[in-house]
């Protein structure tokens, strides 16, 4: 009989990627989503056998009662995504963030194994000079990065629980966003042909959504060894300023202008580099380039004439 995966917020950018995923390695799918942007990005999934879907809250007891019982591991994505959303809608992001996760804990067997993907933007304003490791205290400076922080420590106290924090995400998915970084320097480079720069120091690690999602099929494989860890996830390679950043997008754009402004401040203030060696050591590390992110993006921004999907 099939392992079976219990995937919340699965319609989203990363779930509709990692359903997929799940699927191609023999494992049977039980997705949630409530579809609060109004598609779906799991209607390719729909002829598999081992897919199934339920729109559904995850913050009713109600939806989780029904659901758990058929899983053998479960991968909460559902999350109100970004620091500029969760500072619109503080109290939704408390009740989808962290609240619904108390209520997934509270509810799952012991034996289910839950695999969490928090932010590795917990680490806040670092120097960004220095490498951030799973050890470097969390500092969150947005109510997306205090949410999160919490969901992971509520799961690390608890059995058979793995948390990776993730990098900001890159690369294209079935439901797109645009508003993180990598993905935004490109469609402004490809939509507008500029854009403007503050703080163009301030640095970030970055990594590809299919290595995400190769990661968690990592886990589920090697689970033994991973749990009640957290573990960092991001491309070695890719631990970036802005500029640089930018500067690597003109490379793939030459008419792409840049404008690095002195006056003014990026409303986000996250400055740090991260040390994913745990990651390493526990088996998997991120492979896919920012150059493979890149003209995969430009490509995909070819074929849209709207980009509705800012999360932000």
């Amino acid at each position: 009989m099939k392992t079976t995966i219990l995937v919340t917020g699965a319609a989203g950018y990363l779930g509709s990627v990692l359903c997929e995923r799940l699927l191609g390695a023999d494992y049977a799918v039980v997705a949630v989503d409530n579809l609060h942007y109004g598609e779906c990005g799991l209607l390719h999934l729909c002829a598999a056998s081992d897919f199934d879907f339920v729109r559904g809250d995850v913050r009713e007891k109600s939806v989780l009662k029904a659901l758990l019982p058929k899983a053998d591991a479960i991968i909460p994505l559902a999350a109100l995504v970004g620091a500029p959303a969760c500072e619109r809608d503080p109290l939704t992001a408390q009740s989808v963030n962290l609240e619904a996760i108390r209520l997934l804990n509270r509810l799952r067997s012991p034996d289910q194994l839950v695999i969490f993907p928090t932010t590795n933007s917990g680490y806040g304003t670092q120097s960004g000079e220095l490498f951030c490791t799973e050890e470097t205290p969390l500092r969150p400076i947005s109510i997306y990065g205090e949410t999160k922080a919490a969901a992971e420590a509520l799961l690390l106290d608890s059995p058979n629980a793995i948390c990776l924090r993730l990098a900001t995400v890159f690369g294209v998915s079935p439901r797109m966003r645009v508003d993180l970084l990598v993905n935004h320097f490109v469609l402004s480079a490809v939509r507008d042909g500029y854009l403007v720069i503050f703080e163009k120091h301030f640095k970030r690690n970055f990594v590809h959504i299919r290595d995400v999602a190769d990661c968690f099929l990592h886990c589920l494989q090697h689970r033994s060894t991973m749990i009640g860890r957290t573990f960092n996830l991001g491309l070695d390679a890719a631990n970036l300023s802005k500029e640089e950043l930018a500067l690597k997008v003109k490379d793939h754009l030459p008419h792409f202008h840049l404008q690095f402004s002195e006056i003014g401040s990026d409303p986000d203030q996250r400055n740090y580099i991260v040390s994913n060696q745990r990651l390493r050591e526990a088996g998997f590390e991120a492979r896919r380039s920012l150059d493979v992110g890149i003209r995969e993006l430009i490509k995909a921004y070819r074929m849209r004439s709207r980009y509705p999907h800012s999360n932000a």
